[in-house]
């Protein structure tokens, strides 16, 4: 487990929107952008090595410092690997979720950012367990939601993951709107994030591209 301690006061960001890093997951990311291959090999220089995602408010928002939603999630870089024209491919584990205190001012090409960490300090604990979880009826809409969006998956280990790792990554991995993926990172516990996993893929299967309800 990740020390409490070891949390920065500022983090490094990259905004992106419609992906979300929700503690104990594993996010892979493809850096090309000159100046997150400079916050890259700063966060490289550092013991902790995290990085924070969050969303921009308004993904059209092509410019430098677009406006940020408030709560983002901590990674720690668990992997990286260089290509050949200098770009990286890195995997970032998610370690807490954390809240916006404001901008931080420096000379850095890349947005930089107080934060606080209060109210999240389960995401620090063990893995979260889901009592009412029911894997059957879970993993029947879910194969029906990954039909109907043309998706692939290893059925026989999401039979066999834990609650906490199958959900997440569900709510990671799944083509929700940015808002969506917004409302999976703050829902308060695992249960909280199955039912908004729940209610979503049941919207997506119930709208066809016309707006009709699909049977």
């Amino acid at each position: 487990m990740f020390p409490a301690s070891d949390l920065p006061e500022t983090l490094s960001l990259f905004p992106l929107p419609g992906a979300i890093l929700l503690p104990r997951g594993q996010l892979p990311l493809h850096i090309f952008e000159l100046r997150y291959l400079t916050m890259l090999e700063d966060t490289l220089k550092t013991p902790q090595r995290l990085i924070g995602m969050i969303q921009p408010l308004d993904p059209s928002e092509e410019i430098p410092a677009p406006r940020l939603h408030r709560i983002g999630c901590t990674g720690r870089i668990i992997g990286f690997s260089e290509m050949d024209d200098g770009r990286y491919m890195i995997t970032l584990k998610g370690i807490s979720r954390f809240r916006i205190k404001g901008r931080n001012s420096g000379f850095t090409p890349y947005m930089r950012a107080d934060v606080d960490w209060r109210g999240f300090e389960r995401d620090l604990g063990p893995p979260e367990h889901d009592p009412g979880f029911d894997r059957p009826a879970f993993l029947s809409l879910l194969q029906r939601y990954f039909e109907s969006e043309g998706l692939k998956a290893d059925w026989d280990s999401m039979k066999e993951a834990e609650e906490e790792l199958l959900i997440n990554s569900i709510a990671m991995l799944s083509p929700f709107e940015p808002e969506d993926k917004q409302a999976l990172l703050e829902a308060p516990t695992l249960p909280d994030r199955r039912e908004t996993l729940v209610t979503l893929m049941d919207y997506a299967l119930h709208r066809g591209n016309d707006g009709k309800v699909m049977q």
